[in-house]
């Protein structure tokens, strides 16, 4: 079973070292605009659809996980509209990242995250000059840390 990177996480990633794996943007038809109902209006069982797969990770969450869980929901509501869509969309280029650019995106978060944006824009131009043989030996030499960071 998969699970996605932590919200927060992926805002991160999205400030800091995504546009290190900027690609093409993908062009398709947009979908047709849909009027669905507010939650008030929705049926017992529509909701229950939409809320069984958010209880069921708490429900297998330990407590460390409900705590990030619940930070992260929190986060969440303070964050503007334009935050919101900023995670999206990170969260959408994280789950189409390979494992590589996986492993890459994390250990650069990591590196960055201590950094000053002035350290960051040097990595970002560093990193973006390497070979691929040079960014593989430089994720060697800097291993993201703790294993499984795929929330």
């Amino acid at each position: 079973m998969h699970r996605t990177r932590p919200l927060v996480a992926a805002l991160c990633l999205l400030l800091v070292a995504a546009p290190a794996f900027a690609q093409q943007a993908r062009t398709a038809a947009p979908a047709p605009a849909v009027s669905l109902p507010a939650w008030e209006q929705l049926s017992t069982a529509d909701r229950e659809a939409l809320i069984a797969p958010l209880r069921d990770r708490w429900n297998a969450g330990d407590a460390a996980h409900r705590q990030r869980m619940l930070e992260h929901a929190r986060q969440w509501q303070t964050m503007t509209p334009e935050q919101r869509r900023a995670a999206r969309k990170g969260m959408h280029r994280w789950e189409h990242l390979s494992p590589d650019q996986r492993e890459q995106a994390r250990a650069l978060f990591e590196r960055m995250r201590t950094m000053d944006p002035e350290q960051r824009r040097a990595l970002r131009a560093q990193w973006g000059a390497m070979t691929p043989e040079q960014r593989k030996a430089w994720i060697e030499q800097h291993p993201p840390q703790g294993g499984d960071h795929a929330h």
